[in-house]
């Protein structure tokens, strides 16, 4: 067998490994490679506008469904211009495009320097654009009436003799070539300012396990230091609640299903916040005091801060982003729906605060978790209503000690419902369903006291008792019946039906009543037990409802309306409905404390600039490429016989219909430069003479 060359196969090797750096280059340099990244970019960038970047992983879930919801989280669509997938397309795509540059820069510089004076007579005439010129007119004189042309034109010129000929090339608009540099330097720039604020250090951290996302809604200063960035030249944008009066030196950056906390070099207080509102009960204007100090701020910064109109510091921008409730103390009453007579609780307790409460029935934890002084909105649960201010309302959750929890949204006064008076109290069980509301009758005085306890007085058993006994006595008295040894009996019965009619409603009623007394001899003597029947109910229920306004401090003397009528139906109404209610307490709002707070939005994006810089760079090579035509022109020139021949041919690859009419026009020129000479030439000949 023969033996290779050591030095053949090292060749081999070298061929081989030169061979596979061209194809790595050729690939990574390729457009195909490039337009692909820029479209993948492109719709990625689309799907981060569509869908609402880092926002609290409840409202995703709450939006999107559990399934939906996972293959986004696993896709990075919540944090897309932070996320891996999107920032190794930037990378690549730098790397992709600065390898075309590198490539194709060097030649496109030496193409702008390039005259391309060696052009000869034949092929200036295969030109499609080209003109042709005898002329009695010295070789020398021509030269100068072509240079002269060209110069008027805008452009350089080199000369070259070719010996039989003179050749002017002239060229115009080269920096045309300049500009796809710049575009192409431009994509570079702006990647890499995306890549300068796309949180590659917080990535970083992450994923090396030194930094721990934060889940638990804890006080900042019991956040450990592996859920906290120093203050740096980093990027971020996150948001901090300040209340009035107070102030935060941090900011927190909501991440996936947690947060992390930020640390800032200066400190920033709330003075006042301040809000307005439009009829309609928008927001028209929301702004705050601010004061800024720091250890590098020699004097504090008093600013007042406006929507879109930012606070720029040492290069953090503070954005008035959103206003809520900054612990304002609410004085409630706490009214048991047990029916055991209980009196009502007074609660006194702060916004975003939790409060253990103790019921006949065991204990509940109070959360109040929102307060609004102002609600301009269409009445919930009716339809086709106009707008209307409402009032205060107050949302919290009352949580059971096997921790499920339901929420509930109380308004502070009641609501007009075609005529009638109404406290709104909402309910569901889950953020991700609307609330139910139950309209709960406002006495004369606009308060729920009667309501509640005509609820109590009917629900607890000792009221009731008492109640069907004085009902029993009154029917038996109308119905001519003065037996006072039927009383518990009959008392008995009107207990019955008032559970009856609790539960199941007035129509049940009558027909139960109806069909148990079927059996009861003739039809008259049915008819006459169910009326007297009904006539307990009745009387039953009207001494029921006479404790409740005397308990509600209601003059049982004055004479009765149809306003109470009214208010005796919509009670009946609405008692059966308190059993979905859920919870046995209801929260009444008596007076509040209010206390403001403003949302600032603080970003750092040490990229913006190198974005705004690659986006200059992109202007200026797009107008280049567009509104700068490279034009290049030849002009021939030899002597023919007694007369000098001039041939004129141009070239414009990338827009040759519009300089068609340009190189038209430049002909023209030619030939009244040419014709000015000759006459000029004609008179000094014939002065000569």
């Amino acid at each position: 067998m023969a033996s290779v060359p050591q030095e053949a196969g090292a060749a081999g090797r070298k061929r081989q490994t030169r061979s596979t750096s061209v194809i790595l280059l050729n690939f990574l340099g390729s457009m195909n490679l490039a337009i692909t990244l820029l479209v993948a970019i492109a719709i990625a960038s689309v799907i981060g506008t569509v869908v609402q970047q880092n926002q609290p992983y409840e409202d995703y879930l709450s939006k999107f469904g559990p399934f939906w919801f996972q293959v986004f989280d696993n896709l990075g669509l919540y944090d897309v211009y932070s996320a891996m997938w999107y920032l190794a397309m930037l990378a690549f795509l730098v790397v992709s495009v600065s390898v075309c540059l590198v490539r194709q820069t060097p030649g496109m510089l030496r193409e702008m320097g390039k005259f391309r004076e060696h052009q000869q007579e034949r092929s200036l005439r295969a030109f499609r654009n080209h003109r042709e010129w005898q002329t009695t007119l010295q070789p020398e004189e021509v030269e100068a009436v072509a240079a002269r042309a060209l110069k008027h034109n805008g452009m350089r010129m080199r000369r070259k003799d070719h010996g039989h000929g003179v050749l002017l090339a002239g060229m115009a608009g080269s920096s045309n070539r300049i500009g796809y540099v710049l575009t192409h330097l431009a994509i570079v720039v702006i990647c890499v300012g995306g890549l300068v604020d796309g949180n590659l250090m917080l990535k970083y951290r992450e994923w090396t396990g030194d930094l721990t996302l934060e889940t638990r809604n804890i006080p900042v200063s019991q956040i450990g230091e592996e859920s906290r960035i120093p203050p740096g030249r980093g990027s971020f944008r996150g948001m901090v609640n300040i209340p009035e009066g107070a102030g935060a030196r941090v900011v927190f950056l909501p991440l996936r299903d947690g947060y992390i906390v930020q640390e800032l070099p200066f400190r920033i207080e709330v003075e006042e916040f301040r809000v307005e509102h439009w009829d309609t009960g928008e927001p028209s204007l929301f702004e705050s005091d601010l004061i800024i100090t720091g250890d590098d701020i020699d004097e504090p910064i008093h600013h007042t801060l406006r929507v879109n109109h930012p606070l720029i510091i040492d290069g953090y921008a503070i954005y008035q982003s959103s206003f809520g409730d900054g612990g304002s103390t609410l004085n409630l009453r706490g009214w048991s729906l047990l029916g055991d007579g209980a009196e009502p609780l007074d609660i006194e307790q702060r916004v975003s605060s939790r409060e253990e409460i103790e019921i006949a029935d065991g204990g509940l934890t109070l959360e109040l978790t929102e307060f609004e002084t102002f609600n301009t909105r269409r009445v919930p649960g009716t339809e086709n209503r106009e707008m209307e201010e409402l009032g205060p309302s107050f949302e919290y959750r009352l949580r059971a000690a096997d921790g499920s929890a339901r929420e509930f949204h109380n308004y502070m006064r009641p609501v007009d419902i075609d005529g009638r008076k109404f406290f709104l109290s909402g309910m569901r069980t889950t953020p991700q369903e609307p609330f139910r509301y139950l309209h709960l009758p406002a006495d004369r005085n606009d308060r729920p006291d009667t309501f509640l306890f005509f609820h109590d007085a009917l629900s607890s058993e000792e009221g009731l008792r008492d109640a069907s006994e004085r009902g029993a006595w009154v029917a038996m008295q109308e119905f001519g019946l003065a037996q006072e040894e039927l009383v518990p009996q009959v008392a008995a019965t009107g207990r019955e039906l008032v559970r009856q009619l609790l539960d199941e409603g007035f129509g049940a009623v009558m027909t139960d009543l109806e069909a148990r007394m079927a059996d009861q001899g003739e039809e008259s003597t049915q008819q006459s037990l169910i009326m007297f029947s009904r006539l307990v109910l009745e009387r039953t229920l009207w001494e029921a409802f006479s404790d409740a306004r005397e308990a509600a401090g209601d003059d049982l003397e004055r004479e009765l309306d149809e306003a109470d009528q009214h208010f005796f139906q919509d009670s009946l109404s609405t008692i059966p409905a308190l059993a979905e209610y859920g919870v046995p307490l209801f929260l009444e709002l008596d007076s509040y404390n209010h206390r403001q707070a403003t949302g600032l939005q603080i970003a750092r994006a040490p990229g913006a600039n190198i974005v705004y810089f690659g986006s200059a760079l992109l202007v200026a090579g797009i107008f280049l490429l567009f509104y700068v035509s490279h034009r290049r022109v030849w002009c021939w020139i030899r002597r023919d016989g007694e007369r000098t021949m001039l041939l004129v041919a141009g070239a414009n690859q990338r827009d040759p219909l519009s300089f068609e009419r340009k190189f038209a026009a430049l002909g023209d020129e030619f030939d009244k430069r040419l014709r000015a000479a000759e006459s000029t030439t004609d008179r000094s000949d014939s002065g000569d003479a």
